[in-house]
């Protein structure tokens, strides 16, 4: 009976002494945490795209509470709801301008010429791995929807052609497009960037034409009629240099032989220019030179 009084009696002190570690430990390792940050991140739109440059809401509460970036760096939230959080904090809004992924190619099925058809997975990485996937254009999109299956926010859809459209109110510019993308097409810009060149074909004019008929040919008419400095044309190729995007206007786009430079206008979509060749034709252009499969990857 003693021995059973000895080891409860041991079992109780252990016990004890194991909890009076713990509660000084707690009390010791105690890190506060500021309850707005629950708040804030509850005002969020709860998306965890990244686009304010942050890991997700939490960490940009995190950062916000602690006054080291605006509520208005959450480019996803409404402006109620930025004022809501600058309210709460007792702090500036600020202002961050929406960025959004944007498509370096408009070369669709019923513009741009395959010399192969592809046969295999269905994705664009798969079909690359195997002669570029038969279009063309090496650099041009092969439309098979790897950028519309990755976005978490709905923002990219395939057109008719075969080509992502990029919704400009639903892109959080998280980045995954520009991840999956094999041909690296999508970059990440402010919506202020309007002035855009559609085209990522490095060849020369005729060549670039023979594989797209909405290929840039370098003839440099858009550069000539920007303001200085606004357009050059490099390895063949119309470039804009957004460091300058207070000169942007849509008048480089209007003599552009092809419309492979555009301007972006927030309900229209891609407007090219008066005398941009017109494209009539709907239906997907012929395999050439030959209706050759390409090896499937399986």
């Amino acid at each position: 009976m003693l021995e059973y009084l000895i080891a409860g009696g041991l079992m109780a002190a252990i016990g004890t002494l194991l909890a009076a570690i713990l509660a000084f430990a707690d009390k010791k390792l105690y890190v506060y945490e500021d309850p707005r940050i629950d708040q804030v991140e509850s005002m969020l739109p709860s998306a965890n795209c990244g686009a304010c440059g942050q890991a997700g809401c939490r960490a940009f509460a995190e950062k916000v509470v602690k006054g080291e970036i605006a509520p208005g760096k959450c480019t996803v939230s409404t402006p109620d709801g930025i004022v809501a959080i600058a309210n709460l904090l007792g702090v500036a809004a600020g202002a961050e301008e929406k960025r959004v992924a944007r498509l370096a190619c408009a070369g669709g099925d019923h513009v741009a010429r395959n010399r192969a058809r592809y046969s295999g997975l269905d994705t664009c990485r798969a079909a690359a791995l195997i002669s570029g996937g038969g279009k063309s254009c090496s650099w041009g999109c092969l439309g098979l929807a790897d950028c519309e299956r990755v976005c978490d926010f709905d923002a990219i859809h395939m057109d008719r052609h075969g080509l992502p459209v990029v919704s400009e109110v639903k892109c959080t510019a998280c980045g995954d497009c520009v991840e999956v993308c094999p041909k690296s097409l999508f970059s990440i810009h402010v919506v202020s960037h309007r002035l855009w060149v559609a085209c990522k074909n490095l060849a020369n004019g005729e060549e670039a034409e023979a594989s797209c008929e909405v290929a840039c040919t370098a003839c440099g008419r858009c550069a000539a009629d920007a303001p200085a400095g606004l357009i050059q044309i490099v390895n063949n190729l119309a470039v804009v240099d957004y460091s300058r995007n207070k000169l942007a206007s849509d008048i480089p786009i209007q003599r552009c032989p092809t419309g492979a430079i555009v301007w972006i206008d927030p309900e229209k979509g891609l407007v090219k220019g008066i005398e941009a060749k017109k494209i009539t034709r709907k239906s997907p252009l012929p395999v050439e030179p030959a209706d050759l499969p390409v090896s499937p990857l399986r």
